[in-house]
């Protein structure tokens, strides 16, 4: 990879000319990633891709006005066009007196981010792990048997911050998954099962609990059949409810908030959840996949507490939704690209874990369901919370999970949910950049 030195003096570079060249303000962006992908099938390799990509983003602010433009030519000549295409969008853009750039901090956090072992672990190894999670699956139940895709998938990459205010800040990250996709077949009927693990280092994955986990999530279908109509409590898996949080996070972003597009617009201090639950973005969790010093700004990332026992205290913002607001950066200012500007996001976005085990939910449930899978829920509104999507997974018949079930819905609103979950397990899961733990719903609708 390119020597993250490069790229911060390119950085610098960039910022320096821009305000030489009449910016008020400036900010170059670097970032260098590679990517290996790696896709086995029946003991075989199908796919292996390696992706790299490297470039410089530069926003600068003139007369209020902001420009931005950016480059995967880090040639001296492609620099310096970049700075005078930057400069010249600008004025194509209105004056905004919100447009700032945050300034130095004496310290940023001590964030892991980086494991070596990526680069001294060998091709064959990883080649060899996708193979072991599918032979696995295989083994554990005789009812496997087709593999969509059994994958190995890491990156690497160097971020560089430079503003013309004194930021000059640069980290080395990584991460690497594996995740298996496969089909149990039974008496002419199909089922899918899915796993996965990640972590920093190749030393962090699980193939054999990947491999397993998959099987039996596949086979425990097999006979599912469609439920009566009812009203009923349900327990939501931890792969489900993150989804659900994957709705929920943009609606407490200080942007949509602002823009009027959020459900929370005006619920600060007020209760809009259970006084069971209670939301957190960290930015700095230790092993979280998505934490690091720093956000797409320079600002130190944080542990942002947004709903604290069902009360709503903050949203999350960047530097340009804090000074609309008038407050401090809660250091989400999250970009994937050099190729953009910093939009809010979350970071290590979870519903804090509570004390039961998922057996307890379940137990104290005469007639209900466990969801382990929904469909649709794309579809779900973050404006109005309503939401209506297709559910499958488990009965619950007097405490016990039962025969599985398929092509179900289940609807209702997203705060009216928040507001009725009455059990929190302790088994916190993340999915990525985004973890939740066993949740139990008082009673939904649910259709067949």
């Amino acid at each position: 990879m390119l020597s993250g030195t490069v790229m911060s003096d390119l950085a610098r570079r960039m910022v320096a000319q821009a305000t030489q060249k009449g910016a008020a303000m400036a900010e170059a962006y670097g970032l260098h990633s590679k990517e290996l992908s790696i896709e086995v099938a029946q003991g075989a390799v199908e796919t292996m891709k390696q992706a790299e990509d490297r470039g410089l983003g530069l926003r600068v602010f003139a007369n209020g006005r902001m420009g931005y433009a950016f480059t995967s030519d880090l040639t001296e000549g492609a620099l310096a066009l970049t700075v005078e295409q930057a400069l010249a969008n600008a004025t194509y853009t209105a004056a905004d007196p919100y447009h700032a750039l945050p300034v130095p901090v004496e310290k940023y956090p001590d964030v892991v981010t980086f494991d070596g072992s990526l680069d001294a672990t060998a091709v064959e190894a990883k080649i060899a792990l996708a193979k072991e999670m599918e032979a696995i699956a295989k083994a554990t139940d005789k009812r496997i048997k087709i593999t969509e895709r059994s994958a190995y998938q890491d990156a690497q990459y160097h971020v560089s911050i430079v503003n013309s205010r004194g930021i000059d800040v640069a980290y080395r990250g990584s991460y690497c998954g594996a995740y298996l996709f496969l089909v149990a077949e039974e008496n002419g009927e199909s089922q899918t099962g899915f796993s996965f693990s990640y972590g920093r280092g190749f030393g962090d994955l699980q193939p054999q609990k990947v491999g397993r986990e998959a099987a039996e999530h596949a086979v425990r279908m097999l006979g599912a059949k469609p439920l009566a109509a009812k009203r009923a409590p349900v327990v939501f898996d931890p792969r489900v409810m993150t989804q659900f949080l994957g709705v929920l996070a943009p609606t407490l972003t200080a942007e949509a908030v602002q823009k009027g597009k959020s459900m929370f617009a005006g619920q600060l201090t007020k209760t809009v959840a259970s006084p069971l639950v209670t939301l957190i973005d960290d930015g700095r969790l230790p092993e979280g996949i998505a934490s690091a010093p720093f956000d797409g700004e320079g600002v130190p990332t944080s542990r942002t507490v947004l709903m604290d026992q069902g009360v709503l205290q903050t949203y999350l913002y960047n530097s340009y939704t804090a000074a609309k607001d008038r407050t401090a950066s809660t250091g989400n200012g999250v970009r994937g690209s050099f190729k953009g500007t910093p939009e809010v996001g979350t970071t290590n976005f979870f519903l804090d874990a509570g004390t039961l085990t998922p057996e307890a939910l379940i137990g104290d449930v005469e007639d209900g369901i466990y969801v382990t899978e929904v469909m649709g829920m794309h579809t779900a509104n973050p404006i109005s919370g309503d939401f209506s999507v297709g559910a499958a997974g488990l009965c619950i018949e007097k405490g016990v999970l039962a025969r599985p079930f398929r092509g179900a819905a289940i609807a209702g609103n997203l705060h009216e949910l928040l507001m009725a979950i009455d059990g929190v397990g302790a088994d916190l899961t993340f999915f990525g950049g985004k973890g939740a733990p066993t949740v139990r719903i008082r009673e939904m609708a649910i259709s067949g």
